[in-house]
């Protein structure tokens, strides 16, 4: 890989200073490039992209001598769509901040950099590194933990990366047919069996079961065998909030994920609007430092079985798992989140995993470079999957059921949709069909308005189309809406009366649901704001409630 490129445009007096710090932090592993006006950048990372050099970061004083900053920031994207974009700011400059606040509504530029003082300025570092840090999370060759090699477009491999992405473990993903997947299989010895998963200490694993998987890496399968003061089903933002403050708070805790951690929210490019990041954060990286957090202070965490049952024993809440172990536990907190909608299109649905993607799955977004690429949906889950995707797309294309965008996606999302030329929207249109020798080549789209269809050519179809909540496991003792949220608190309560087979004095608290000791948080509990914020909130206030419950409160 060539050295990327971090560049610079500024023509103000503090040019020297900023030119400094970055050569002398960054001129070892980046080429450290410097502008002077919008015309003379466009023409160096015109450069750039013919020659093949991929560009980090790009930093631009808001005022150049022939454009604004962010004029200049808005056509980096047309040049290098997978570039960081920063405005340079200097503290007081107020008509400066002003130009970020309406750049990042518009979607051209990605985060703002405070001007370094005094040498070494740790601030200005830390900002650039985490634009940096953010740029080769996706750009830059990793560190393979784990090898996988497979059919790039079988369901498996699909599977296989989400498993691992999504968890946070580093690997790199080799087609059979390539180079390095013919050597690696022929080191490994295995009879063609795809897929084929090689480990950093090169134990080698044929065509593993998930949990295989995880037991490879060290993640516990299994649960203990004692009793724990709160056992938390679900690793989705809520759940591990609740994790987070249980353990923190002297609660013997676990955590029991089938899949992978973050829930939704963890396949998610980039989360703009939570607290504290400014520059916005991915779901996969505020899962992986939130599960973090909760091993720090103790939490377990149990990966592979579903949840299968709950009932009640004596004083235990009892949790029985898929692969028949059971959790014995004094509390428990819900927090399954929900699963995506499908499309129920039988032709779509044999191909998801080759071509066909529920939810964002931005594993697979490098590999969509230069191609045509559809995403179903007009909430900001599809929005954010749009703008992602098309940092490396050639176009994508957005097929919204309803008449706009505005009836149920944030403001921000929507102008920075407008803004990107090579992402169109496509409202009152729904897929009705699709195939492919293998994988998706094409879909069949159908104007809701009109009953035409088109056929178009399609390399991949991203589907966030709403979701439903997994509580199919939960006894009928759990009350549940007509959707199949969960009922808690007050919404338990009819004519001032608790919910017939209540055993207890007092009412259901909040978050209670009718099964006394079990709390549900975030996205399937009735009523929830859908936002990773109130799944925090929720997650955090559950173990307070679960504090009195135990102490009979």
């Amino acid at each position: 890989m060539l050295e990327p490129v971090v560049l610079l445009v500024d023509s103000s007096p503090t040019r020297g200073r900023v030119e400094a710090e970055l050569r002398k932090r960054y001129a070892a592993d980046y080429q450290v490039m410097t502008a002077a006006s919008a015309a003379a950048a466009l023409e160096v990372l015109g450069q750039a992209r013919d020659a093949g050099h991929p560009v980090s970061l790009v930093l631009a004083d808001p005022w150049l001598p022939d454009a604004t900053g962010s004029e200049l920031l808005a056509q980096v994207r047309q040049l290098h769509p997978a570039a960081r974009r920063a405005l340079l700011n200097t503290w007081g400059d107020q008509r400066g901040m002003a130009a970020v606040v309406e750049g990042t509504i518009l979607g051209d530029l990605d985060a703002y950099v405070v001007k370094p003082g005094m040498a070494p300025d740790e601030r200005f570092h830390q900002a650039i590194a985490e634009q940096l840090g953010e740029w080769g999370r996706s750009n830059l060759p990793r560190s393979e933990v784990v090898s996988v090699v497979g059919e790039e477009w079988a369901p498996r491999s699909h599977e296989l990366r989400e498993l691992l992405g999504r968890n946070g473990v580093p690997f790199g993903f080799h087609d059979a047919a390539s180079p390095a997947g013919q050597r690696l299989l022929a080191e490994a010895g295995t009879d063609g069996t795809l897929p084929v998963l090689v480990m950093f200490d090169g134990r080698v694993l044929v065509d593993p079961s998930n949990a295989d998987v995880a037991t490879a890496l060290g993640v516990p399968t299994r649960p203990g065998a004692g009793r724990y003061d709160v056992a938390v089903i679900g690793a989705g933002p809520a759940g591990l909030a609740a994790a987070v403050y249980g353990a923190s708070e002297g609660l013997s805790t676990v955590v029991l994920e089938p899949e992978a951690i973050g829930g939704q929210a963890g396949s998610s490019s980039l989360i703009r609007n939570y607290l504290g990041f400014p520059s916005g954060v991915s779901g996969e990286e505020l899962a992986v430092r939130a599960y973090a957090q909760a091993s720090s202070f103790g939490a377990e965490y149990v990966y592979g079985s579903p949840a299968s049952g709950l009932r009640r024993r004596g004083a235990e809440l009892v949790v029985t798992l898929a692969g028949g172990s059971e959790v014995r536990s004094r509390a428990v907190v819900v927090a399954t989140g929900m699963a995506y909608r499908r499309l129920g299109i039988p032709a779509l649905d044999a191909l998801a995993g080759a071509g066909v993607f529920y939810g964002a799955a931005s594993t697979e977004a490098r590999a969509m470079k230069d191609r045509e690429v559809y995403v179903v949906g007009g909430a900001n889950s599809a929005g954010q999957a749009a703008v992602h995707l098309a940092r490396y797309a050639a176009r994508v294309t957005m097929l919204v059921r309803g008449p706009t965008l505005a009836d149920s996606m944030s403001d921000y999302l929507i102008q920075e949709i407008d803004t990107a030329a090579n992402i169109e929207v496509r409202c009152r249109v729904a897929v009705t069909g699709g195939a492919g020798p293998g994988r998706l080549d094409r879909l069949t789209l159908t104007s809701l308005d009109s009953g035409t269809t088109e056929t178009v050519p399609a390399s991949a179809l991203f589907v966030l189309i709403g979701a439903e909540p997994r509580t199919q496991w939960l006894p009928d003792a759990v009350r549940r809406d007509r959707s199949g949220f969960v009922l808690t608190g007050t919404d338990l309560i009819r004519d001032g009366q608790v919910p017939v087979g209540w055993p207890l004095g007092r009412l259901p608290m909040f978050l209670e649901s009718s099964l006394p000791g079990v709390f549900a948080v975030g996205d399937v509990r009735h009523g929830s704001v859908k936002r990773v914020a109130s799944a925090v909130g929720e997650g955090s206030i559950a173990i307070h409630l679960v504090h009195s419950h135990l102490g009979g409160d």
